[in-house]
């Protein structure tokens, strides 16, 4: 029957406890045994190991699991808008002026800030219901959704754009030297993303803010991250080749940051396929990776199960 079941494209869960369940918990892609009343030859076999015979115990574990996927999810996302920006602001000036605004050092500061504690704020996030409202992850699905594709573009290029306009027309614009300039460009750079990592705790919800004041440690991460850049600006600047900003030109980076905010939200009432981003392109790879029932949601009609003697053999499509 698993045998079967798989060959239809089916994933594969068995439960057992005895010696006679063996075959197929090995033969299943995923073989849950009991650890109090399964037999050694049961558990041997199995992938997972039930310690207190509870079931609720996989759901706990499923919960979390989908929680680390989600949350490695964000991150990426939040990563790629960084990446993506920085790099195309520094090609075009470089290509344009023939140097560029972000040097060596600063890009080495935003990639340490946010590289580490990035990562730290946007794995803090814990498993909520909804996680499970949600239909698993396909094994053919990116890692990088389409979803995510949307939010960090119009992320990155709102950056650049603001980017560019410092680059070309900020002396003008705001009557300030060229190093002040700079300062500007760095400063609003790294508060966006800083603004950003609000927008990346949610993938589809528009409401970022949901739960914020619960994950306490996300917030205080952040406030390290605003405390270690104004230390950089005020007191490290001659290390990074920055100077000094006034009151009123940290205001103007900070107007220009939270506009990712509305940004973040308004770019979620674009509608995007669930199709993976590149299959535009690669038809042929889609066709055979979507084919069956792949993005279907959950539903009884797609879950399979059947009862042996003291086993159980369940399977989605």
């Amino acid at each position: 029957m698993v045998q079967c079941l798989k060959q239809k494209g089916h994933v594969v869960a068995v439960t057992g406890d005895g010696t006679n369940d063996a075959p197929a918990l090995k033969e299943a892609d995923i073989g849950l045994s009991m650890g109090i009343q399964g037999t050694e030859v049961a558990k041997e076999s199995s992938d997972i190991v039930i310690l207190d015979d509870n079931f609720t115990t996989v759901v706990t574990v499923l919960r979390w699991g989908r929680c680390a996927y989600n949350n490695i999810q964000k991150f990426i996302q939040f990563q790629l808008t960084v990446k993506v920006a920085a790099l195309v602001i520094n090609f075009i000036a470089a290509v344009s002026a023939g140097e560029v605004p972000l040097t060596a050092v600063q890009l080495l500061w935003v990639n340490l800030i946010m590289d580490t504690l990035g990562a730290l704020a946007l794995a803090t996030d814990r498993p909520t219901k909804e996680l499970m409202l949600k239909r698993p992850v396909g094994r053919t699905e990116p890692l990088i959704t389409s979803i995510m594709w949307r939010n960090l573009l119009a992320q990155a290029l709102y950056q650049i754009a603001v980017l560019l306009v410092f680059q070309f027309k900020g002396e003008s614009i705001l009557s300030v030297t060229p190093e002040v300039n700079d300062t500007l460009m760095f400063n609003t750079f790294v508060l966006c993303q800083v603004f950003n990592e609000f927008n990346s705790r949610k993938l589809e919800k528009k409401n970022v803010f949901s739960g914020i004041l619960e994950n306490k440690l996300f917030l205080g991460i952040v406030a390290v991250t605003v405390i270690l850049q104004v230390v950089m600006v005020e007191f490290l600047n001659s290390f990074a080749d920055m100077r000094k900003l006034k009151l009123s030109q940290w205001g103007i980076c900070i107007v220009i940051a939270a506009i990712t905010w509305p940004i973040g939200y308004m770019v979620k009432f674009i509608p995007v396929s669930h199709k993976p981003f590149f299959s535009y392109i690669r038809r042929t790879r889609h066709s055979h990776s979507s084919g069956g029932n792949g993005g279907v949601p959950i539903s009884p009609s797609r879950i399979y199960g059947a009862s042996t003697l003291d086993g159980g053999i369940w399977s989605m499509q």
